[in-house]
């Protein structure tokens, strides 16, 4: 047998081994059903037991989460509207606080049906995955919101006083933080695909002036202030997190 030969028999051996699935078992439906309802279950006690704490400790977290709007003055327009507020505020942290156990549980569930190959997957885009949340979570703290606030404490602010629903303030920023730190999921998206050879890094790269466009219709849409500054930020990162992507791609070779 050739060299050649021998290099083609290994390497198709290789992906022989890489597409096993090293773990199979058979299951019954109820068995998957049964599986699947154990590991809600945990779940959903990891999420009640984070609210819960959160809870506690709610005020704190207000306060913190208040710190990006200086100056401005926040009203209870309603009986009972900052308890509404705790809870609301307590659910997003306790979901955020147990993402990571949530994370696992789901891994845990699928992981059987998952070959060698896209096993080798689950460390990087989860380690990337969790990384990046919190980052574009960081990014919409310290960048956007502020950007976002001044703009709308400035435009009027020698006409009106600026007195907000502390309601709307938490709906306001909690679903900037959180439209975020999904908008950062892009690189770790495109990893997939390209690692799967979905869709290659030379595709990815020439589409870029429909994700030049993208960003921008993005950007406007999860940055609730018309201000241009605020807008071109999240979209100036969106582009960067996309090509970042592309260049993660290339480098595993796809």
């Amino acid at each position: 047998m050739s060299s050649t030969q021998l290099e083609t028999s290994t390497e198709k051996d290789r992906d022989s081994y890489l597409d096993e699935l090293p773990d199979e078992v058979e299951m019954s439906l109820f068995d998957h059903l049964e599986e699947l309802r154990r590991r809600i279950f945990y779940a959903l006690i990891a999420v009640a037991i984070s609210i819960i704490g959160c809870f506690i400790f709610v005020k704190p977290i207000v306060q913190l989460l208040e710190v990006p709007a200086r100056g401005v003055k926040f009203l209870q327009l309603a009986p009972g509207e900052f308890f509404f507020v705790s809870l609301k505020v307590a659910g997003y942290s306790g979901l955020l606080i147990s993402s990571p156990f949530i994370l696992y549980q789901i891994i845990q569930f699928v992981l059987p049906g998952l070959t060698r190959r896209e096993r080798r997957l689950i460390g990087p885009v989860v380690l990337g995955s969790s990384v990046l949340f919190f980052a574009g979570l960081i990014f919409a703290y310290i960048a956007l919101i502020p950007a976002a606030l001044n703009f709308f404490i400035n435009y009027g602010g020698d006409v009106v006083e600026q007195a907000w629903s502390i309601d709307r303030y938490f709906e306001f920023i909690l679903l900037l933080m959180l439209s975020t730190g999904l908008a950062f999921q892009i690189p770790i998206i495109q990893l997939i695909l390209g690692y799967l050879e979905i869709v290659p890094s030379k595709q990815m790269l020439s589409g870029w002036k429909y994700i030049v466009l993208g960003s921008v219709i993005m950007g406007a849409i999860l940055t609730p202030s018309t201000d241009p500054f605020t807008q071109s930020l999240l979209a100036g990162a969106v582009l960067g997190l996309y090509f970042g992507g592309v260049g993660l791609v290339k480098l595993i070779g796809k």
